[in-house]
């Protein structure tokens, strides 16, 4: 053994490899753009979450407006109107008057939205219908004496 010259490979030298470095770096490099440029399209292609503005008191009715279109879940519960926004928002309460006699509303918010809750000293019956306005959507609940 006279050096580390490569003549039959009986040599403790290791070979070269004469394969290129480059190709694994390259692919690296691939997979990884495309994980950050399918991020970008999935964060520009989610809707924004929906938010409960305001809510105006009408003649016999409650309007509540929405950046967005919430999934919405309405009952009639022994007499009360109950409706299940998927929505951010915060608590509210209020008055309405519906043919000369008061109806109470609330906003609470729980675990899967905000829940807006209507109650009056009689059974009610409600209809609620929506509609775009303005980039915004409005939700109109219309009150009726069951």
């Amino acid at each position: 053994m006279h050096g580390s010259a490569d003549k039959d490979e009986r040599h403790s030298t290791p070979q070269t490899d004469r394969r290129s470095k480059l190709m694994p770096r390259v692919m690296g490099s691939l997979a990884i753009f495309g994980v950050m440029i399918g991020l970008m399209i999935g964060r520009l292609t989610t809707p924004e979450p929906s938010e409960l503005q305001q809510i105006e008191v009408a003649d016999g009715a409650l309007i509540a407006w929405f950046n967005n279109e919430p999934k919405l879940h309405g009952e009639i519960v022994d007499g009360s109107v109950a409706l299940l926004f998927q929505a951010a928002g915060r608590a509210q309460k209020g008055q309405l008057k519906f043919n000369g006699k008061d109806v109470n509303w609330r906003v609470r918010l729980s675990d899967k939205g905000l829940l807006l809750t209507l109650v009056a000293a009689r059974p009610l019956r409600g209809e609620w219908a929506g509609s775009e306005v303005d980039d915004r959507w409005r939700l109109e609940i219309r009150l009726r004496e069951q």
